[in-house]
């Protein structure tokens, strides 16, 4: 009751209660992980591991509805903005089905890819995606008109029905599969669809201008290519290790990746104000960049603080958030957390541009994220070197980010 006063009196802006509201979904997740990795155990866990990471994936495909609804949500008003939400929720609608229906139809191939004890957790998974994309593209109306409220309760609904679920079946009936995990995960799509507005939904034909859909168009490719590479940064570490290494060590790595990406997960949190607000800006024509270098700033503070905890105590983080079992990557952790941390800040340059419609750093992005994939295929003798080269690859990324970022910015004053 203290803390709901003391919130009253200080008249939060919603952009705060929806960060406020990002970071407790943040922790939730991260709970929902770790008492999973503790009750399962390394070798079980690499199979959650691979669901979850299967979840991270489908994320960053649907961000690309979501972020194509936010901005477009911005500059469309009235029966413009009806019929674009019409065809983009029909769209999202039928790519989810089209992946649910090959994730479903390839569960056995996928179980022998990523050596996992069942085939059926696919499926579980697969049945769900089509809600997935349909929650993404309503997230994406709440972000672009700034209900940061309502969007916060979805991400809240999402992630609270996961973990009580999940962690409901596993402690009450002692069920510890991989098929409960997925159950997990496909109701938590189902909440995460509440509040659902229906009012700018129509199954009549809808009719969008020739120039406008060709900028929607062209926004939706940029925005798929980028998130792309964001699935490939992100998740092709894991995948690849899980493929290469034995699933006690998978899941030793998979503990590591979880504390590591803490930053990129509170980066997230940014990159979701930051699209609507650039958007804005550059649609009433004003300056642009104080927004980046705020947000950059922040980021590189989180992230240099998350590096020296884990440089400085790694046993302790390891051993709080997962018990002694994982205690083997505490030399690691550090270095882990310094390759997301740089890859948080070159993201926020990323989206900032994406926000602008300037191609060069998706490329970028790409660029680099087919570089630490092809780094740890051919440089997988160790855990250590894995890291190693995710670490060559994202100094790389953000160093060629400022570059572009300085160069831009000579052109504009140039040009002013």
């Amino acid at each position: 009751m203290q803390a709901l006063s003391i919130l009253n009196t200080k008249k939060l802006s919603p952009e705060q209660l929806f960060m406020l509201s990002v970071l407790s979904v943040n922790g939730g997740n991260y709970l929902y992980n770790l008492i999973l990795g503790r009750v399962l155990g390394p070798a079980q866990f690499a199979d959650a591991a691979v669901l979850i990471t299967f979840l991270l994936v489908l994320s960053f495909v649907a961000m690309t509805f979501q972020l194509v609804t936010a901005k477009f949500s911005v500059l469309f008003e009235n029966s413009m903005f009806n019929n674009f939400i019409s065809r983009v929720y029909k769209n999202a609608l039928l790519v989810g089905v089209s992946f649910g229906v090959l994730i479903i139809v390839f569960s056995n191939q996928l179980q022998q890819i990523f050596n996992t004890s069942s085939s059926s957790m696919f499926v579980v998974f697969g049945i769900g995606v089509p809600l997935y994309f349909l929650m993404s593209v309503n997230r994406g109306v709440f972000q672009g008109k700034k209900e940061f409220k309502l969007l916060s309760i979805t991400y809240q609904g999402e992630m609270l029905s996961r973990l009580l679920v999940t962690l409901g079946l596993i402690f009450l009936f002692n069920l510890q599969s991989s098929i409960v995990i997925a159950f997990g995960i496909l109701i938590s799509f189902v909440f995460g669809l509440v509040p659902f507005k229906t009012e700018h939904i129509s199954l009549k034909r809808t009719f969008i201008d020739a120039n406008q859909t060709k900028n929607i168009r062209n926004f939706f490719i940029l925005t798929s290519f980028y998130e792309l590479t964001q699935i490939i940064i992100n998740n092709s570490d894991i995948l690849l290790v899980k493929h290469y290494f034995e699933s006690y060590e998978a899941g030793l790595y998979a503990s590591l990746a979880l504390i590591g990406r803490i930053v990129y997960f509170i980066a997230w949190m940014f990159v979701m104000l930051l699209l609507p607000t650039v958007v804005k800006l550059k649609k009433e024509g004003k300056d642009t960049t104080s927004i980046l270098f705020k947000y950059v700033g922040y980021i590189a503070i989180i992230a240099i603080t998350i590096v020296m905890g884990c440089a400085i105590a790694p046993k302790l983080a390891i051993t709080l958030l997962f018990g002694d079992s994982y205690l083997a990557m505490a030399p690691l952790l550090w270095k882990y957390a310094l390759a997301t941390g740089m890859f948080a800040v070159s993201n926020i340059f990323a989206y900032y541009y994406l926000s602008l419609d300037k191609y060069v750093p998706v490329i970028i992005s790409g660029v680099f994220g087919m570089l630490q994939m092809l780094l740890v295929v051919f440089f997988h003798q160790s855990l250590e070197q894995v890291v190693h080269m995710q670490i060559i690859a994202m100094i790389s990324l953000l160093v060629i980010q400022m570059i572009f970022f300085k160069i831009q910015s000579n052109k504009s004053v140039q040009t002013s």
